[in-house]
């Protein structure tokens, strides 16, 4: 696989193989896309029940969503973890795929930005869920708009197309 630079991100964005939106010029860097955290969040609710990991497990019955007004802010405690979600939404075509990084900026102040699942698939689409982790010892306040992440694109050997039952996500 090779990662795309920035001439070569900006000819498939320009020739509509790669779709963001909204999309400015500015995100893309020397080989990466910088996406910008969106509104909406899941917060883990709290219990002392024990929740079973199984194929079927939903994540909707441990969490409720939180939805930031404008202009405000997202407060993220010391060693909690939230799901955040993109501002954009990416489509690939299918024979590329893509990986998302925190900034270093960021990392630099404790805060981790994917935790495990950080690949996109070929030919999917939909707002990129973000698995927030504040380690710092601090509160922290998230801004919905900041470019918090970049998406690394990679070509794919052979076409395929996501369709699993995250396809079309908008809401974390």
């Amino acid at each position: 696989m090779a990662t795309l630079g920035r001439d070569r991100l900006l000819e498939l964005i320009e020739g509509g193989s790669i779709k963001i939106e909204p999309f400015r010029k500015e995100q893309v860097g020397p080989a990466s896309i910088n996406l910008h955290l969106g509104d909406s969040f899941r917060v883990f609710e709290k219990t002392r029940d024990v929740f079973h990991v199984r194929e079927d497990a939903d994540y909707k019955q441990l969490t409720r969503a939180v939805k930031v007004e404008q202009n405000g802010s997202f407060l993220i405690m010391p060693n909690e973890l939230v799901e955040g979600i993109t501002e954009e939404t990416l489509t690939l075509p299918s024979t590329l795929s893509g990986r998302i990084e925190g900034r270093s900026r960021f990392a630099r102040l404790g805060l981790l930005i994917h935790l495990s699942s950080g690949f996109i698939q070929p030919g999917s689409t939909g707002k990129v869920v973000l698995e927030i982790l504040n380690v710092s010892p601090l509160p922290l306040a998230l801004h919905p708009g900041t470019a918090i992440c970049q998406v690394i694109i990679e070509e794919a050997r052979g076409a395929t197309k996501y369709t699993g039952i995250f396809s079309g996500q908008s809401a974390p």
